[in-house]
This record gives C-alpha cells, structure tokens and sequence, in this order.
C-alpha cells in the first residue's frame, strides 16, 4: 500500500531518506570487487573480458566473438517487425531534431586594441555507450545515447551491452545501434566493460568518454575511471515525482507511479498533492493496478520501501518539497502547470500537464532520458550533445594591447612569486 504522510516534517525526513538510498554499506564491499576486476582488465585485456563473461553472464567466448559482425547486423533488420523499425525511426528522427537545437556553437568576439577572444568547440574522437542487456532489451537507451554524440561529431561510437543466451543480442538493441549510428558494437557487459572502454583491450578500443545507465557494478566502474576517462553521470535507480492538484485522475496517477516503480526495487515514486482524497485515491488504485502485474514482486517492494503520498497545503509547498528532493522526473500534472514552473529550480526533466506521462519522453518526445538521479539535479543535467563536446578558450592580443595589459600582469606576478611570467610579458615589449 502507498503510505500517505499529512505531516511536512516527517514528508521532509523521508524524502531525505529516499534521496539516501543508494548509500549504504555495501557500496564499501561492491567497490572493492569493482577495484579488481579493472584491474584485471587492465592487466590481462581479452582474457579477463572473456574470463568475467563466463563467470558473470555465463557466456562462453573467444576474443574474435566480442566484436558483433556486419552479418549480425545486417539479420537484425530481418528480425524485427516493420512496425518495430518505424517506431525506433521516428524517435530517433524526434531525438536527433530535439539534440540538433543544442548543439554548442563556437564563437569568436572581437575587442578593442586589437583583442580577440573567443570559445571553439570539438567533440571527443571516440565515445563508448555502455547499454544493460542480458534478458531485457533497451533500444530506446541506444537512441539516447548514440544520437547525441552523433550529432556531436563524434567519429567513433563505441557500444558495449552484456550477452545473452547463445551470445546473442536482441535484434532491436542492433537495430537501433545502426539506426543511431553507432560504429562498433561488442558483447561484453558489467565493470568489465567499463574497464574496457577505459583501458582499451587487444580487441575493444579505448574512449574519450563513456555514457550510459548500468546496475551499481557499472556505476562504481564508472566512478573510479573517471578522470581517465570523461562520465556522463552516476545513475542512480529511477524515480518520480508527481505534483498533483484536484484536477488530476487518480487512475493516471497511479500509473505514473508504478511506471517508476517497475523499473527496480530501489526505484522512487513519490506523489505530492493539495487535494487528500485524491492521495488516498492514487493509494487504492495502485492497490488495483497491482494486481497481477507482470512485475508485481519488484514493483510492491519498490512502493513499499520507497513509495509515498504526502498531503500539502499549497503548490508552492509541493515546489519546496520537490527542489528539496530534485527529482528526476518530476512531473506537474495540475491544471495550470507553467503557473508553477517558476517555482522549480531542480528536476532533471519536467512533464507539463495532465497529457504528458514520463513515458513519452523515455521513448519518443525528443529530450535525453539519461537524467540525474539521487538529488543531483541541484547540479547536473540531462546527456546531451555537450556530453560529447569540449570547449578549448581562444585569446589573442596585439602588442598594443599586451602594452596596456603589462603593468596588471607584472605586479599579479609579482604577488604571486612568479617572476618568468612577468619576464614573458616584458621581453616582448622591449625594442
């Protein structure tokens, strides 16, 4: 049953709870084995990506099955429905023309006496995309992913996604790797994958950055490359939050929620509402919708651990609550939801209105799905074409305006004990 709170400070204390539920003491423990299967990677290559895929997915490979094949390739399209092939071709016609609109653009400003600057903007040369596989199957996660850096510039996208029975991967997953454009694929998934990407093997090349959602496993792997290599964020497991008022239908409601919880265990579906009928509605029809779910096992601990309605006074008490918790989806499903919007400063994506359940932006609307979890949209953003980018500052200075700039720089290096600094400058003003 959905537990519904009247009480702000106790709606405060489990928020605060929730946003914490990736930090426990196991992470110490999971760490550590993460530590050394990167370490073997690193040392032994191809054979600990093979030795870890036996041990881990229960695959048994040799180096020159890692990489996926044009022949594979090319069978996927056979696989899959033509309704499939349009559906994963219209989100990602939608996703690329959403990433196009932010592409960063360089720029160069020209000032007096003779001083340009500016910023000039270059993709990574190669990027990997970590995607979860084994039994299920993510195409719309490749799309996410592959299509900004694509848009980016990015020459070399490098997919990785764990096997499955008889080696294979689902022939959506292929499919929208091609469609993405997506150039090299191989079967490897877990820290070992990661370590892969990072290190590079004798048959998986290493990368610039690495992007994509994976279990804790991945997400400490990540963790511990970076600075190797560039990350996109440190997943968390999924969450909502829905700002409802009296307009809104308890029975949509629900099913926003369980959308989150399905997703894992440790999934957050958290409800704030003006209205306390309509909290003690969304509890019973979840309740209904419950029942013989496909998931039900997974989705009940998920609302029973990290599920909750909580009863507030106002919409602006419902805005407090939610920039406290910076939710990752936070969706506004009140009959005047842009009134609100200048009351939220932190959610990683945010869906307007009673007609735009989270799930259109997981598949088709366009924005990145890959969102900051656990509260740290107070600080990231969603994945886009910048993931992909860097920025390189551009200066230049004539002598005149070197003259003018000399007496400030020589006595900031002198302050700062750095005599060759200003001698740099002086040399070049001398006849």
């Amino acid at each position: 049953m959905l537990r519904i709170i009247h009480q702000l400070t106790e709606a405060k204390t489990e928020l605060q709870r929730i946003c914490a539920r990736t930090h426990d003491d196991q992470i110490v423990h999971k760490e550590a084995t993460v530590r050394e299967i990167l370490h073997g990677v690193k040392r032994q290559g191809d054979q600990a990506l093979i030795q870890y895929t036996a041990d881990f997915d229960q695959v048994t490979l040799v180096p020159e099955e890692l990489k996926v094949s044009g022949a594979e390739l090319d069978a996927a399209y056979q696989q899959v429905s033509k309704s499939l092939l349009d559906a994963i071709r219209l989100a990602a016609r939608n996703i690329q023309a959403f990433h196009r609109q932010r592409l960063p653009k360089s720029w160069v400003q020209f000032e007096d006496h003779g001083i340009v600057l500016g910023k000039r903007y270059t993709p990574v040369d190669r990027a990997g995309i970590y995607i979860p596989g084994g039994r299920a199957a993510y195409p719309s996660t490749v799309l996410m992913n592959g299509i900004p850096a694509r848009v980016a510039g990015v020459s070399r996208i490098i997919m990785v996604t764990p096997p499955s029975d008889g080696k294979s991967i689902n022939p959506a997953v292929l499919v929208a790797a091609q469609e993405a454009g997506i150039t090299e694929i191989y079967r490897v998934g877990g820290a070992q994958a990661i370590a892969a990407l990072a290190y590079g093997t004798e048959t998986v090349p290493a990368v610039d950055v690495i992007t994509g959602p994976g279990n804790i496993y991945v997400t400490l792997a990540k963790k511990l490359v970076f600075g190797m290599v560039g990350i996109d964020s440190l997943a968390g497991p999924s969450e909502v939050l829905v700002i409802a008022d009296h307009t809104a239908n308890p029975a949509h409601v629900a099913a926003d929620l369980l959308a989150q919880a399905e997703h894992d265990p440790m999934a957050a579906a958290i409800l704030i509402t003006t209205n306390a009928p309509l909290a003690e509605l969304v509890a019973t029809e979840v309740g209904r919708q419950l029942a013989g779910h496909p998931r039900q096992t997974l989705t009940e601990k998920s609302i029973a651990n990290y599920g909750l309605a909580i009863v507030v006074e106002s919409l602006e008490q419902a805005a407090d609550l939610s920039n406290e918790f910076a939710p990752e989806h936070l969706q506004l499903e009140i009959a005047e939801p842009w009134n609100l919007l200048d009351s939220i400063r932190h959610a990683g994506a945010i869906f307007m209105g009673h007609s735009t359940p989270e799930a259109i932006g997981d598949y088709l609307a366009g924005p990145n799905h890959t969102l900051p979890t656990s509260g740290a949209a107070r600080y990231a953003s969603p994945l886009s074409t910048e993931t992909f980018m860097k920025h390189s500052s551009l200066i230049q200075y004539s002598p005149r305006a070197l003259q003018d700039a000399a007496a400030a720089i020589d006595l900031l290096t002198e302050t700062e004990g750095l005599p060759s600094h200003g001698e740099s400058v002086r040399r070049r003003l001398q006849p």
